[in-house]
Order: structure tokens, then C-alpha cells, then sequence
């Protein structure tokens, strides 16, 4: 088992991704588990819809004008976010995730600080995301790094958007 204790934050552009960060297991995960948390449960990665499978087959040309970001302990992949690449002076956090056994530990937030440093750096003035609203836990994190909920550019239901400015 990967040592829980020390956990560091690799930036990946999209193209530099490879196999061995793992991020395809992981988004793996934070797809299925919100197909669950949404009521419609797969057995597997082969029930996602396509644009997911995507994404989890080959993150590389998913995210290929994207920074990954993968917290790393002992050599394996624990969590990831994924911060798309500025336009109109907005970047787009998305697929914020940690692996159960490393929740409580700071992972979430230290990767949503190094996005925010990226965003930062990119020369973004904004940084915006969208959250599922039973997503407390993560709602609560956003709203400690001073997101708050703004109008809506997605049409699904349940979902909040949220942004900052930098």
C-alpha cells in the first residue's frame, strides 16, 4: 500500500501524460462513482457514455490542451484535477478527485491550491467550475478558496456553478 503519510502535487500538460500517472484509473473512479451518486449505476467503465470513456482511455488527447494535476504517494496516483487551458480570460476546474482512502488528509485541497497557482500563472482572471449539489463536502471546500455560486451555464439539474477571481 502506497505510504499515506506524504503526498506531493505533479503538474502534467495533457500531452506529457502517460500511463504510469495512473490518471485514467482515477477518473475512472470519480465517473463511476457519479453515475452512482446520480441514480444510474454501471457496472463498469463500458456503461459510461462515451465522452467519459474517452477521457478515461486516453487522457492524453482528452486533456490535451489541459494541465492535469495528480497527487501522487508512494509512486501511485491518488487524486487528480483537471484545469482546462484559459479562454476569455476564464479557466475551468473539473474532475476533482481523491481516492477514498486518502480523503481527510488535505489532498482535495492541496490540489485545488496548485490549480489555483496554475490558473494564476496562466494568466487567467477568473477560474470557474460546476459541482453536483449533494456534493456538500465539495461545495464547502470551493467555498473556503472563495468560489461562490453564480449563474448557471449548464442546464443540467441538481448542478451549481460556482467562480472566483484571481
Amino acid at each position: 500500500m502506497a505510504d499515506q503519510r506524504e503526498v506531493s502535487i505533479v503538474r502534467r500538460p495533457g500531452p506529457a501524460l502517460s500511463a504510469a500517472d495512473g490518471v485514467g484509473a482515477l477518473l475512472a473512479a470519480y465517473h463511476l462513482r457519479t453515475e452512482a451518486e446520480k441514480g444510474e449505476p454501471v457496472a463498469d467503465v463500458h456503461g459510461l457514455p462515451d465522452r467519459y470513456r474517452a477521457e478515461i482511455s486516453d487522457p492524453r488527447t482528452a486533456f490535451v490542451d489541459d494541465v492535469v494535476l495528480v497527487a501522487v504517494s508512494g509512486g501511485t496516483g491518488v487524486g487528480c484535477l483537471v484545469v482546462t487551458a484559459p479562454a476569455d480570460g476564464r479557466t475551468e476546474i473539473k474532475r476533482l478527485w481523491t481516492e477514498p482512502a486518502f480523503r481527510g488528509r488535505g489532498v482535495a485541497s492541496a490540489l485545488l491550491g496548485a490549480a489555483l497557482a496554475d490558473a494564476a500563472e496562466s494568466g487567467a482572471g477568473t477560474v470557474r467550475l460546476s459541482v453536483w449539489k449533494w456534493r456538500t463536502g465539495a461545495i464547502a471546500l470551493y467555498e473556503r478558496f472563495g468560489f461562490t455560486v453564480t449563474e448557471s451555464w449548464d442546464e443540467r439539474d441538481q448542478l451549481a456553478c460556482m467562480e472566483r477571481a484571481l
